[in-house]
């Protein structure tokens, strides 16, 4: 039922309200009060009904946001004295999917050993469910948004030269969806601000919700027309963020984590990212003597190992942005005060350009069994190899580069990762992992 991050399919398929009802009566028996909000899809307004009336079964009083942001539903947890919180989103999907987003008082979402426990009580039917006088209260709360904004002003006047942005120029893509709160955060610290996209809409008819350098070049062409110092763009539930620099360029995720990582991190701490991340992030944090320590792909899993001492920053190169003495959920907008700080003190095209770019190719090879070929391609490999990392996947580390061999997350492909300094030794890495995995599969290919 749960992917790498949460619950998420198509709208009468995959995703239903008896699933939304089950979600909410698992959550619900472990549970006495929960923050409940939603993104800005018309499928929402059903789903989380059903949500909440499972909540409602088992005596778990819900206290309701509305549609907000998944980071504001997450750190309303603690304010409103919660012991979960649900999103009802699919965040950077597409519009004909939804979803389900649960998350803890830290601000981490729920575990795979707390998602193996939902499954299980909704396999089970297990559930605690209240008589008729034990029934869960339902109010509403319109606050969660005010909350979140007083959050990223105390942290952007924390972050901020001077305590404010007032020299600043800023266009915000909001795609359609939640991430509003960013904008006004930025707004109340002085920066000039222009949004596209603002309107919520849950049909993304601005853009695809999911911020790539494809779907950002409307946001690139405006941060250039206007003459702007940066560029921001959240997905549907704004959970991510990316960026457009002052010259137009849209940011990579693994230059942009090492932006992060090299501002937020001091020599001896470490930054978490998934096993993925090219090592051009590794590279420049060495430089300042800090370690890039990797864990499995999703969010959850950089959650848990920043949860660790040494761990100043975590996150993913598709977005995710996790600043662990702020909270251990991904706050897009969080992550876009922090940069604005950072671009207001230096332009963001200058620190991009310090960080060497290395040749990265990523494909995929469909399956019909991930499981099966997974486990001949790990065998295959470690008759080749000496030392490989069966962390998420197999990944192999050579004097040149890396390799990473691993399933997708959600659908019926295996993805195959490659990198190194040279373009030359990219292309080899990378035809050595099509070999074994094509060998291993029948098929060639298909990116």
């Amino acid at each position: 039922m749960f992917g790498t991050s949460g619950v998420r399919g198509r709208v009468g398929e995959s995703v239903t309200a008896d699933v939304a009802l089950s979600i909410g009566r698992a959550v619900g028996t472990d549970t006495d009060r929960v923050v409940v909000g939603r993104d800005a899809r018309e499928t929402g307004e059903t789903l989380q009904a059903a949500l909440v009336a499972g909540l409602r079964e088992t005596g778990a009083d819900v206290v309701d946001v509305g549609r907000a942001a998944t980071p504001t539903v997450a750190r309303s947890i603690t304010d409103r004295s919660a012991d979960a919180g649900i999103v009802v989103t699919a965040s950077h999907n597409p519009p004909q999917d939804n979803g389900f987003k649960l998350w803890t008082p830290s601000g981490q979402a729920y575990s795979p050993d707390q998602q193996t426990e939902i499954e299980e009580l909704i396999e089970s039917k297990a559930y605690a469910l209240a008589d008729w006088t034990g029934q869960g209260s339902h109010e509403s709360w319109a606050g969660a948004a005010t909350y979140h904004k007083r959050a990223l002003v105390e942290a952007g006047r924390a972050a901020a030269v001077d305590g404010s942005l007032s020299s600043l120029s800023v266009v915000v893509d909001l795609g359609n969806g939640m991430g509003g709160v960013a904008a006004d955060a930025l707004f109340e610290l002085g920066a000039d601000v222009e949004t596209i996209n603002a309107q919520q809409d849950g049909r993304f008819p601005g853009r695809p919700s999911e911020p790539t350098a494809q779907t950002c070049t409307t946001l690139a062409a405006t941060v250039d027309a206007v003459d702007a110092d940066l560029g921001i763009a959240h997905d549907g539930d704004a959970d991510r963020m990316m960026a457009v620099t002052d010259e137009g360029e849209f940011v990579p995720g693994d230059l942009l984590l090492a932006i992060f990582g090299m501002e937020v991190a001091s020599a001896g701490d470490s930054v978490a990212a998934p096993v993925d991340t090219s090592l051009a992030v590794s590279d420049a944090l060495a430089d300042i003597g800090v370690e890039l320590v990797y864990t499995k792909v999703g969010d959850v899993y950089v959650a848990d190992r920043a949860k660790d001492a040494d761990v100043a920053f975590g996150g993913e190169p598709s977005g995710a942005w996790i600043f662990p003495e702020e909270t251990l959920c991904p706050d897009g907008p969080l992550a876009a005060v922090k940069l604005a700080a950072l671009a207001a003190a230096e332009p963001l095209s200058d620190r991009l350009a310090r960080i060497e770019r290395y040749p990265l190719r990523r494909t995929v090879v469909e399956t019909d069994d991930k499981a099966a070929a997974m486990e001949r391609i790990a065998a295959a490999v470690r008759e080749s190899y000496e030392e490989v990392s069966t962390l998420d996947g197999v990944r192999v580390d050579t004097d040149d580069g890396w390799f990473l061999i691993r399933p997708s997350g959600t659908e019926p492909k295996i993805r195959v990762t490659a990198e190194a300094r040279e373009a030359a030794a990219t292309e080899e890495l990378l035809d050595r992992a099509l070999d074994i995995v094509e060998a291993r599969t029948g098929r060639g290919s298909t990116e």
